[in-house]
């Protein structure tokens, strides 16, 4: 059971502050190469955002893991990928700051 007594899954919302006027230049690198590479371990994301409204200059993005310890397999499996490592070292510029919550569903 999970905290509020449904589904022991979750979902991972990672929010990244970019640097000003990076945000499309981020947006076009991520589907040209980023996509493909972190879809191949972790799946279809559950969405990828970018901020058009209120706080800007920010991408947003959401993954459902079935528990930590797969969230912590499919993470080490990315990140042992050189291809993926070769698209951070591109993105890593134009991110100020990150912010990861952990969401677990109200309704089931």
């Amino acid at each position: 059971m999970g905290i509020l007594g449904g589904k022991v899954s979750f979902v991972e919302m990672r929010t990244y502050d970019l640097k000003i006027g990076t945000a499309n230049a981020y947006a076009s690198l991520y589907r040209e190469e980023g996509y493909a590479i972190q879809k191949s371990h972790l799946g279809e994301p559950v969405g990828y955002y970018v901020s058009e409204v209120g706080d800007l200059n920010q991408i947003i993005h959401m993954w459902r893991y079935e528990s930590l310890e797969q969230r912590a397999e499919k993470r080490t499996a990315l990140f042992d990928d050189p291809a993926w490592l070769g698209y951070v070292a591109k993105i890593g510029p134009m991110i100020i700051r990150q912010r990861n919550a952990i969401l677990h569903e109200v309704l089931d």
